[in-house]
């Protein structure tokens, strides 16, 4: 199959939905709904959290054809070629799939939970046992030609590719690309799942237990994209910091090891050293060490895994990005303890302040929740405060919404909506304030950015996008191809964006 431009010229068209909040829910079933009107003949393809959540609900809407879970996500691509062939026999021929092979007719004497069918509300209510969750991948799963419903009920519209997401132990989802901008800054995904189980949270259960990508794999995948011309490349997953605590024996870097981008084929290795269980830290020594990528960025990382070696080595490389997220979600001591969070709001303000101290321009963000159950007019009042008190550059503010299943749907003092986007008013005038405040500081000074493949025009003319370091929008004045790291000197801000113009490129300095 060829890449169409557009949903409208595409014959099939794959749909990846988040299940977070409700808003996302009905932003998916919209964006189905807006699909199937401009393209009516189009196979629309629907796949990730939505679908691993509800997947009957989504098979029952109208001009869906296929419903793909986390579950079967990374092999993805063979089922909705299958699908197209109308080929089933070819499908399991074609031996791309490694999934336990059973008689169909067998299917209908067998209780659900027996091959592995589960939504992840029935997954929220009642959990798999710990033997269930770390059970080998094989008998937990159907075959995809006859999986389409649990025994005696309504068959779907659309067939159902979905199984139990915590019989995962390992990470096989492909890197996934940042389609907006995948020409300068592709995003690796080295994590997947998460063992917390934060109160208002469904995303364990649709994405299954903590799985952490292979060190090796992940060297090879940066070292592909170096080699295809990427200068940034972000790495990302759904509890970060938690990557390698469930791999055993993985082969770490040799410490001191360090390639320069500009001359990466002169250094000598020294000997690997010896296998043991690798930490998040080893693994951006790992790859600062081992490839010759000019510029990495962290995604978001939990508050209680911002390390002091973490902190001390984002602060001391200059090939890393001065940018950390830290998801804050409460400044109450209280809702902390009622989302199941796993710090208290000191132990969150001395990370935030660690991480100003020993990067003073560093971009810092947090995510925050308003309108959790209880919360009353003196705990948000904390959280406002501690915003208000810390060095934060941009935030994230989500208004509670109650998932199916998770603990928090269910407690009482629900706040009322009203109430609640009020909150989230405030929180986030606040953080537009903080926000221009930080960007007004770099005015008359020199910053590193990236340029992106976006050109607009404003009253001032032609600008390219760019993204600074530490992770501020710059238009930079004039026409400039993507994919390059340039110095731009801050002459204001416009529009929320910083504006300025090149004073020379990074290649061009390390080149003198």
């Amino acid at each position: 199959m060829a890449r169409a431009s557009t949903p409208s010229e595409a014959s099939v068209v794959v749909m990846n939905t988040c299940t977070v909040t409700a808003g996302a829910d009905q932003d998916a079933r919209a964006a189905i709904r807006r699909v199937r009107r401009q393209n009516p003949e189009a196979r629309i393809v629907v796949t990730g959290c939505y679908a691993q959540r509800a997947p009957e609900e989504i098979a029952a809407l109208p001009g869906v054809s296929l419903v793909v879970g986390n579950s079967h996500k990374h092999e993805l691509a063979e089922i909705v070629g299958a699908t197209v062939a109308k080929s089933a026999r070819e499908f399991e021929q074609r031996g791309a799939l490694d999934f336990e092979r059973q008689d169909p007719s067998a299917l209908g004497s067998r209780d659900a939970s027996d091959f592995g069918w589960r939504s992840a509300l029935s997954a929220a209510i009642e959990p798999a046992s710990p033997p269930r969750a770390l059970a080998p991948e094989g008998p937990a799963f159907v075959p995809l030609t006859t999986l389409t419903a649990p025994p005696g009920s309504r068959e779907p519209e659309a067939p159902i590719f979905v199984s139990d997401i915590f019989a995962h132990t390992e990470l096989l989802a492909a890197p996934v690309f940042d389609a907006a901008n995948e020409r300068t800054r592709p995003n690796l995904k080295v994590q997947d799942g998460c063992d917390n189980r934060c109160s208002f949270c469904v995303i364990p259960y649709v994405r299954g237990q903590s799985r952490s990508l292979q060190v090796d794999r992940i060297l090879r995948e940066v070292t592909g994209l170096v080699e295809s011309g990427y200068r940034e490349v972000v790495i990302s997953g759904i509890n970060l910091g938690r990557w390698g605590r469930d791999l055993v024996g993985s082969r770490l870097p040799a410490a001191g090891v360090r390639i320069s981008p500009a001359n990466s084929d002169d250094v000598s290795r020294k000997p690997r050293a010896e296998s043991q269980k690798p930490t998040f830290e080893n693994l951006i020594q790992a790859i600062l060490a081992e490839t010759a990528l000019e510029k990495l960025r962290i995604s978001s990382v939990e508050p209680m895994d911002w390390t002091d070696e973490l902190i001390s080595l984002v602060a001391s490389s200059p090939r890393i990005a001065k940018h950390a997220h830290v998801p804050m979600q409460s400044g109450s001591d209280a809702v902390l303890r009622r989302m199941h969070r796993k710090y208290r709001p000191w132990h969150y303000r001395e990370k935030i302040e660690k991480i100003r101290a020993a990067m003073p321009t560093a971009a810092i963000g947090a995510d925050v929740m308003v309108g959790f159950p209880g919360e009353t007019d003196a705990e948000f009042e904390a959280t406002r405060r501690m915003i208000e008190d810390l060095p934060f550059t941009y935030l994230h503010v989500f208004t509670y919404s109650a998932r199916p299943g998770t603990p928090a749907a269910t407690m009482p003092n629900q706040v009322p909506v009203h109430l609640a986007r009020e909150r989230n008013r405030i929180l986030r005038e606040l953080a537009a304030e903080k926000k221009l405040a930080f960007m007004r500081s770099f005015i008359g000074k020199e910053v590193d950015a990236i340029t992106l493949n976006v050109i607009g025009h404003d009253g001032n003319g032609e600008f390219t996008e760019a993204l600074t370091d530490n992770y501020l929008k710059l238009r930079l004045r004039g026409h400039h191809e993507p994919n390059r790291w340039l110095q731009a000197r801050i002459e204001s801000v416009v529009d929320g964006a910083l504006a300025g113009r090149k004073v020379t490129s990074t290649l061009e300095i390390r080149g003198q």
